[in-house]
């Protein structure tokens, strides 16, 4: 019986020594075929030019107009002068032009400090009207303008007090004045 199941034994180790060497023997697969390569084709058509940004507008900038404008009055009037509407039209009239919008106009008309407080004061606003008269004449838009008139407590000469009245009156003259400010934005 040991014969018999050497026998076996033997047997079953050359089958399983014949399997695994027909496992390993096995036949690769062949590769697979190259895809064929695709006809020629047509050339692709030009790609259209990137469009150009436009950019974006810019908008207009904001400007100011300043002018202080002094010997438009004689001493204790409010009617311009020849020199004076000369000088707006140089200085303020011809500017306006450089405005794409106005948006406002303010006229101050100020007083030197001979004479009372309340006299300066209605004297100071009749300048600003009558600047503003001028300029509304010259085509500036008089919904936009506003006039204001300080007296005379905004003062940019003081002068010692002289026995000379006459001299003093030249003194002051900065004083008599008329201050235009235009606010809108520039022409591009």
């Amino acid at each position: 019986m040991r014969i018999h199941s050497s026998v076996q034994s033997f047997a079953c180790i050359v089958a399983l020594a014949a399997m695994v060497g027909c496992a390993t023997t096995e036949e690769p697969k062949p590769a697979p075929a190259p895809a064929p390569a695709p006809a020629p084709a047509a050339p692709a058509p030009a790609a259209a030019p990137a469009p150009v940004a436009t950019p974006a507008p810019v908008p207009p900038k904001p400007m100011a107009l300043r002018v202080n404008s002094v010997e438009l009055f004689e001493f204790d009037k409010s009617r311009l002068t020849q020199a004076a509407t000369d000088k707006l039209d140089r200085e303020v009239v011809v500017r306006l032009g450089e405005f794409q919008v106005i948006r406002q106009i303010n006229v101050n008309g100020h007083a030197d400090r001979l004479g009372s407080a309340q006299y300066n004061q209605k004297l100071s606003e009749r300048r600003a009207e009558a600047v503003k008269a001028y300029l509304v004449r010259q085509g500036a838009p008089s919904e936009r303008i506003e006039t204001y008139g300080f007296g005379k407590t905004l003062q940019v000469k003081s002068c010692p007090d002289q026995k000379d009245r006459k001299a003093l009156i030249e003194c002051l003259q900065p004083n008599r004045r008329v201050e235009v400010e235009v606010l809108g934005t520039a022409r591009p």
